[in-house]
């Protein structure tokens, strides 16, 4: 008895199928992609022919592709589908609670600020008092000395003090920058000024989707042929 070779069994690759198809006209092709240039008009139909072919090699490499990838995006997609409903549930219970807190939390954090700008005014006060009390404090007089040294004391606290409480902060906020134009020509001008190239983009960008409608002032347009 003869064995069967190992692999015997595997199904042909479409890729390989597909692609053998098209075997003779791509050594054809190869032949006329040698950088020379098409010179009459029975070479201009002979490579048309071969590019219909290559599109045709293509579009069933293509179909192939979907075929052969239809299965695995249905299984992706159902799994996707699977998790989302419980994902969106979670995000509305994370939205939810947020939104139960947001005020107090609002309010929390301007209490903090309020206490921090506070805490710094009464540094910046006991600093000033001790300056102003070493420089008032005789070098004979002792007494003087010592409270001189007592506000050096308490600026030096209070300075602490401060510094600490900048790192008291209600978590679970974030700073959003929001805006609101008042004037687009103002704004305009000022971006025409100060950011120019933001204005090239957005004309090249809108001459390139709008050239067809209207004409454009400043703008020239033509058609030409080309190869497809």
């Amino acid at each position: 008895m003869t064995l069967a070779p190992i692999g015997h069994n595997n199904p042909p690759d479409p890729i390989d199928q597909i692609t053998a198809a098209f075997e003779a006209q791509r050594e054809e092709a190869d032949n006329w992609l040698d950088g020379s240039p098409v010179e009459n008009e029975g070479q201009m139909k002979s490579v048309d022919a071969l590019r219909e072919a290559m599109r045709q090699w293509r579009l069933g490499l293509e179909r192939g592709q979907k075929e052969a990838t239809a299965p695995l995006r249905a299984i992706y997609q159902a799994e996707l589908d699977r998790w989302k409903p419980t994902i969106e549930d979670a995000k509305r219970y994370e939205g939810a609670l947020m939104s139960v807190q947001e005020p107090f939390k609002l309010a929390l954090a301007a209490q903090k600020e309020a206490e921090k700008r506070a805490a710094w005014e009464a540094a910046n006060k006991a600093r000033q008092e001790a300056e102003d009390a070493a420089r008032q404090a005789a070098a004979h007089d002792v007494q003087a000395q010592r409270e001189a040294a007592a506000k050096a004391e308490e600026a030096q606290a209070a300075l602490q003090a401060a510094s600490a409480k900048q790192k008291d902060n209600v978590t679970g906020l974030k700073t959003v920058h929001r805006y609101a134009i008042d004037d687009h020509r103002a704004a305009l001008h000022w971006i025409a000024k100060n950011d120019r190239e933001a204005i090239t983009a957005f004309v090249e960008a809108y001459v390139d989707k709008r050239h067809k409608d209207a004409p454009i002032d400043g703008v020239s347009t033509w058609t030409e042929k080309v190869a497809r």
